[in-house]
């Protein structure tokens, strides 16, 4: 794994290459830092900046990818000219795209149901948040410091769940102090990445667009892969780690800023494609 500014000769040159530049993002803990609550994760006004810059640019298309829901994401953001990926791509929208996952519509009422039984076990928590995003729910426990309360946390998530997880009615996944229930179907951001790469790139790095996917969790190492494969630049951000289908890594949100502003710097001074 390589530091993405140590490689950025490398990345420069591949930059002159390319026809289009397809940037993707993941959201919490890459375009922001991690924060105690989901609710307080804003965008960095230099980031904002940079993302609107990059939107306009015509060699570019700009994308993010995120757990949030996508009306949530959409209205941190606030740009209508980018794609919005909500709830791990199972909802995408921008120009020119419009897709919902036709299998994630029929666990509504039961992600529903799951909602109102771990809210009311968990209401006497506050160090835990129980959020409903339409087609997917978290569980956030960052707050809870002790481990062992984590583990109970964990502990009391994995009964209630265990008999529809056992039916094959629920799928659930983890990350960073969070517990995720999603409809039990074939879909995560690589899949996402793959339809908007097949959208916008156009058989990628072979016909001449070069794609960056930029996350920070379990749940991007999907995205990564499928951005390897179809010969772009996965960048995971955090500390170096080799466990990681990325080949590059920036270590925080402001690295990552650091790096659209060296982007946007490389593709201004290249001039239009």
């Amino acid at each position: 794994m390589k530091h993405l500014f140590s490689a950025w000769p490398e990345v420069t040159a591949r930059l002159r290459e390319a026809r289009h530049i397809l940037v993707l993002s993941d959201y919490d803990g890459t375009l922001t830092p991690i924060v105690e609550r989901p609710e307080l994760a804003v965008l960095p006004e230099e980031t904002r900046e940079l993302l609107g810059r990059l939107a306009g640019n015509r060699r570019v298309t700009l994308g993010i990818i995120s757990g949030r829901a996508l009306d949530d994401l959409r209205q941190r953001v606030g740009f209508s000219n980018i794609i919005y990926g909500g709830n791990h791509g199972l909802e995408i929208e921008g120009p020119g795209v419009n897709f919902f996952h036709p299998l994630a519509e029929e666990i509504r009422p039961l992600l529903r149901l799951i909602y109102e039984l771990l809210a009311r076990v968990f209401r006497g928590t506050p160090a835990v948040l129980v959020e409903h995003k339409g087609l997917t729910l978290s569980v956030h426990y960052r707050l809870v410091e002790d481990e062992k309360e984590a583990e109970k946390v964990r502990g009391i998530f994995e009964s209630i769940l265990a008999g529809a997880r056992s039916l094959g009615k629920i799928k659930i996944t983890s990350g960073k102090k969070v517990l995720e229930v999603r409809p039990p179907v074939n879909w995560h951001k690589g899949k996402a990445v793959q339809l908007i790469m097949k959208k916008y790139s156009k058989g990628g790095n072979r016909s001449g667009a070069l794609a960056f996917y930029l996350g920070d969790d379990l749940t991007d190492e999907d995205a990564f892969q499928f951005v390897e494969k179809g010969g772009g630049i996965p960048v995971f951000v955090g500390e170096e780690n080799d466990s990681s289908a990325a080949g590059y890594f920036l270590d925080s949100p402001g690295e990552v800023s650091a790096f659209l502003k060296s982007l946007l710097e490389e593709l201004e001074k290249q001039g239009p494609a």
